[in-house]
């Protein structure tokens, strides 16, 4: 049976799965509760100075549903803990008493000044804690007042703050990164020169919820008025995914520990974070939409995929996807693939040629000899997978390489089987060995 536990500089747990600093981690009650349910490790939500932060007194949160009703992305406008800081720390020390075997991250924020770090450093290495998590993503709230993203959006401060807080404690030191940035590789890169031992990411996106259209007010509200958010959720997961992978095969940070954030909610989103490059996950909306008990089927379906792939340890495939992750103009252009469609599972709901005849190619047929039937003509198709990505039967369109030595019927051309790309392509003025 696979051994998914976790060794994540230096920090043991039983699994991968982390809660995220968050309103799930804000209490001792919480925490216990979720170490009942068998999470692996703790972010505690973040600690500030005191006097704590003040929190609005109705709506935090907004929700993006599906017409199922699922969410798909929610927004929360709470800010770090509103509770004493003495009171978080007492906490922290009795959970972590009580659970020796689970890893105890706290995630804190003070204001740019060396000292305030020192002062709230010492005071959590005290608790016993495994581990610090710098937070310099949220965006609201706290940014206003120079803290969070603020920070997080000046790799200076990064590096200067990281490097503080190496010199003020021996626990590990985890930099959270926010994607409110173009580039996130050069936070990533201000961290490791600070001294990180690794970095998390993604903290949440500003967002702006929705709009009440009757009311005219925006959403979340409170007393006729709102304020921009984080968004979290499964929607952020391909901007997690990116980001993850950008730092993962940058030659500055490349090997640089990562914990993975961002729209985690099953197993496989799991495996895919494990496979850019993450050596823990940390998961937030999904306990919140589906609660703590979650985490067992994380486990379990985590287990299942590495016995049936043959991975012992989560190292076995951590980081395996990071190679196949390129620039666009590393692509083959000479790799050639068409659509097909599969006769027999195709219901005939016509969904494929509407959007490829009115947004793509004109490459699918909708009638044959008179009746309604639905078949690629290779002739036009460009391979764009348009049709399979909105296809609602699986399996029933695919797509197949075009062989080298085969013609091209779209181009009249023969396939070639050697690897060419833009950076060589006729095409391309400033193409490798091109005249001035």
């Amino acid at each position: 049976m696979a051994d998914i536990s976790s060794n994540f500089l230096g920090i043991k747990s039983p699994n991968p799965f982390w809660l995220a600093s968050a309103p799930p981690t804000d209490k001792e009650i919480n925490v216990v509760r979720a170490f009942e349910a068998g999470w692996g490790g703790v972010v505690w939500k973040t600690l500030g100075e005191d006097p704590p932060v003040v929190n609005v007194n109705g709506p935090r949160y907004s929700t993006l549903l599906g017409p199922d009703r699922r969410v798909l992305g929610l927004n929360n406008i709470e800010l770090i803990s509103d509770r004493p800081l003495q009171v978080n720390l007492d906490e922290i020390r009795r959970v972590k008493r009580a659970w020796p075997d689970r890893a105890m991250v706290v995630s804190l924020m003070v204001p740019l000044d060396e000292q305030a770090w020192k002062r709230i450093l010492v005071q959590v290495e005290d608790t016993g804690a495994d581990g610090v998590e710098l937070n310099f993503g949220c965006p609201h709230g706290m940014s206003e007042r120079g803290m969070g993203s603020a920070v997080g959006q000046v790799p200076e401060y990064i590096e200067r703050i990281t490097g503080w807080c190496k010199t003020h404690t021996k626990l590990p030191v985890i930099v959270k990164l926010t994607p409110n940035i173009t580039d996130v590789r050069y936070p990533a890169r201000a961290a490791k020169a600070g001294g990180a031992d690794a970095v998390s990411l993604i903290n949440t996106i500003n967002s702006v919820m929705g709009v009440d259209l009757e009311r005219m007010v925006m959403n979340p509200v409170t007393d006729g008025w709102g304020s921009h958010g984080g968004y979290c959720g499964p929607a952020v997961k391909p901007i997690a995914l990116n980001m993850v992978a950008e730092i993962a095969r940058d030659a500055t940070t490349a090997g640089l520990p990562i914990s993975g954030i961002g729209g985690i909610t099953t197993w496989r989103d799991a495996a895919e974070f494990i496979a850019m490059g993450c050596g823990t996950v940390q998961v937030c909306t999904a306990a919140m939409v589906y609660g703590f008990k979650i985490v067992q089927d994380l486990c379990d379906g985590l287990s299942n995929f590495m016995d049936e792939q043959g991975y012992k340890t989560l190292d076995d495939f951590k980081g395996r996807a990071v190679p196949s992750v390129k620039n666009w103009n590393q692509l083959n252009l000479n790799y050639v693939e068409k659509a097909v469609i599969n006769q027999d599972s195709c219901i005939q709901c016509g969904r494929c040629h509407v959007v490829c005849e009115d947004t793509s190619h004109q490459a699918i047929f909708a009638m044959k000899d008179g009746r309604r039937h639905f078949e690629v003509n290779e002739a036009e198709c460009v391979g764009c997978n348009l049709c399979v990505s909105i296809c609602p039967v699986p399996n029933t369109i695919t797509m197949r390489r075009v062989a080298p030595g085969e013609v091209d019927l779209r181009t009249g051309a023969v396939v070639s089987g050697e690897y060419a790309n833009w950076t060589t392509h006729a095409n391309n003025p400033m193409r490798s060995g091109c005249g001035s």
